[in-house]
Parts: structure tokens; sequence; C-alpha cells
């Protein structure tokens, strides 16, 4: 672990989803991903070690998204509808974490965001 590593809690809008995580990099890495679906969601997030991840409150109100490989998953609040984390496709030991949930954080504060490169992924060839 880092010494930039840092324990965060991330809610959806309406409340009824928490989750607690180590964040390796702190906010460090905060990135977009230019996959198919991220480019369509593009809230900026940051890596998350996937052991850390607990969903602390509603985990019966999250709801999954996969598609394709079905490696990556990504979790919404099924009352507002807020994209709380995913589980990455990358690497599925890492999950990311909506820069815009996590308590105290200020997305606009961390541009400009760098971009990864989702269109062109390993997994696709």
């Amino acid at each position: 672990m880092s010494d930039k590593s840092l324990d965060i809690t991330a809610n959806c809008h309406c409340g009824a989803v928490s989750l607690s995580a180590t964040l390796p990099f702190g906010l460090e890495d905060v990135g977009r991903c230019t996959c198919s679906f991220c480019k369509r969601r593009q809230a900026p997030a940051v890596t998350a070690l996937g052991s850390s991840v607990k969903v602390t409150k509603g985990a019966n109100n999250l709801s999954l998204y996969t598609w394709g490989t079905n490696t990556a998953q990504h979790y919404f609040c099924k009352t507002c509808g807020i994209y709380t984390h995913h589980k990455r496709r990358a690497d599925p030991s890492q999950y990311g974490i909506n820069l815009g949930c996590i308590e105290g954080v200020d997305p606009w504060e961390h541009e400009p965001v760098r971009w990864s490169d989702g269109i062109n992924h390993p997994s696709d060839r």
C-alpha cells in the first residue's frame, strides 16, 4: 500500500446505498474510459482494492449491469439510478469508485481527467 492510500465512504444520491473502500492511490488516479458503456456514463472513477470494497448499506438496492465478456460489473442504485462502483474488466481485482459519490470530494476539482483506451481493450481482439 502506498503512502497515498485513502479509506473512503461513498453514497448514491438518495442515500439508499453506501459503501466503503480503500483507494491505494488516493485520489491521484482519477480516470474515465472510452469503452462503449463508460463513454456514455461519463463518471470519473478512482481505483479501489476489490477486497476492500464493502457495501455497508443497501446491497439489496443495487442493480447490476454487465455485457460482452461479463467481466466488468457496473452497479447502480435501483432508487435514484446513480452509478456507484464497478468491477474492472482490465483488472478484476480492482474496482472503480464513482468520484462523485465519495463523501467530501468535488469531481470538478480533479479536472482534467485522463482517459484510458477501453475501445481497443485486449479482451476484444
